[in-house]
């Protein structure tokens, strides 16, 4: 096997071949050290004397499925100017590793479309090792991401299971990168986003946020001169909360079997939109039949529907006007739900309306939500949380995958 092969195959430098070993299934590669200038690995000085030579194994790429492993005699020096003893830099492989960078960089393309588990398998190496190369990738890469060009972010918490509990998250709605994951959920968890944001020079110019108090307060202290932009996903989702409770009352007070029967299992009927209710399985009738029966679920319904005008007018002018009509039939419907709505509406009018400025939501970290829990069921749960949130902030470049 010639030198530039093992070169090129598995990015040793600095070594010449020597001979080829097998044991035990696997091939190792003994080398000799070429002639060549040896400096100190922390000052770079020239100013060494040697203090002899110590033997050490790296696992490289393997080859036909067999393991290989690059055995090799490192020089060992004692700088006279920073009166250091340590092992010569090698150039490839990292310090205090047992694997090269072409090793590393083979673990890494595999992490894409395996799990740890699957790649430790694959390699015969253990659970940690791949672990370890996966982590400081990431911490090289994306442990600090550049907030400099920020412009429109959104913010919304997550939940993560039982262990965890909650974390709430800051994504750029330009790149849908995560720049940021804090613990737990609220004003605290984003002290450090804040920290960072100052001294980063970002000039943001709309937030897209829930209705949550302390998101909005949060938002209005340390970026005065955003636009707070309330979330249509999130109105939307409390609207359909109280269209569930106005349902459930009225199923409780129905006097007789029938008007029970007919409201019950209706619940998602109620919550789906027109154009996707699946008439094979007769879901239109049922939902006709259950809004005859009650005027108030009819008109709770029909106000729901009509809620999507808000946002899908041409200009902002008219989507105030039907904000501003939604909410007086609402107020006049006498239906206490409805009411309740209507009133959180008139109080986050201004970034309800802030949409027609900045057409922005949390729509896009709702998606990603999906790939997070994604992420957790193939890893079957995340011991380390550190680990975990630098998966967070790397998944707008990971790849799924779909096998079956």
């Amino acid at each position: 096997m010639s030198t530039s092969l093992l070169y090129h195959a598995f990015g040793v430098r600095g070594y010449e071949y020597h001979s080829t070993q097998y044991r035990v299934g696997a091939v190792s590669q003994p080398r000799e050290r070429l002639c060549c200038s040896v400096c100190c690995s922390v000052c770079g000085s020239a100013r060494v004397f040697s203090k002899g030579r110590v033997s050490r194994e790296f696992r490289a790429v393997p080859i036909g499925g067999k393991p290989v492993r690059v055995r090799l005699d490192v020089p060992r020096v004692r700088c006279r100017d920073c009166h250091l003893e340590r092992q010569v830099a090698i150039p490839f492989a990292g310090p205090k590793k047992t694997y090269t960078h072409s090793f590393a960089r083979y673990v890494l393309d595999l992490s894409q479309y395996m799990t740890i588990q699957g790649v430790a398998q694959h390699l015969g190496v253990s659970w940690d090792l791949v672990r370890e190369i996966q982590q400081a990738h990431l911490q090289q890469r994306y442990s600090k991401p550049k907030l400099k060009p920020l412009e429109r972010i959104a913010i919304d918490e997550i939940y993560v299971g039982k262990r965890y509990k909650f974390l709430t998250i800051v994504m750029d709605l330009d790149c849908g990168a995560i720049v940021f994951v804090g613990d737990g959920k609220g004003e605290q968890a984003l002290h450090p986003f804040w920290k960072r944001l100052r001294s980063s020079g970002a000039k943001i110019r709309a937030v897209a946020a829930d209705l949550s108090p302390a998101y909005s307060l949060a938002i209005r202290q340390n970026l005065p001169k955003a636009t707070l932009v309330f979330d249509r996903f999130h109105l939307v989702k409390l609207l359909n909360e109280h269209l569930t409770e106005l349902r459930r009352e009225l199923q409780r007070e129905a006097e007789d079997q029938l008007h029970k029967s007919v409201l019950k299992g209706t619940r998602w009927l109620l919550l789906k939109h027109p154009d996707r209710l699946d008439d094979t399985r007769n879901e239109r009738q049922r939902l006709q039949d259950a809004l005859a029966l009650n005027h108030s679920l009819a008109t709770a319904y029909y106000l729901k529907e009509d809620l999507r005008q808000v946002w899908n007018q041409p200009v902002q002018v008219m989507g105030e006007w039907e904000l501003d009509r939604w909410i007086r039939q609402a107020e006049v419907s006498g239906i206490r739900q409805l009411i309740k709505f209507a009133k959180t509406l008139r109080t986050h009018r201004a970034g309800i309306l802030a949409w027609y400025d900045h057409p922005i939501s949390t729509g896009p970290l709702e998606g990603t939500n999906n790939k997070i829990k994604l992420l957790q069921r193939q890893a079957y749960g995340y011991r380390d949380l550190d680990f975990f949130k630098l998966k967070l902030l790397a998944l707008h470049r990971s790849r799924h995958a779909l096998v079956g």
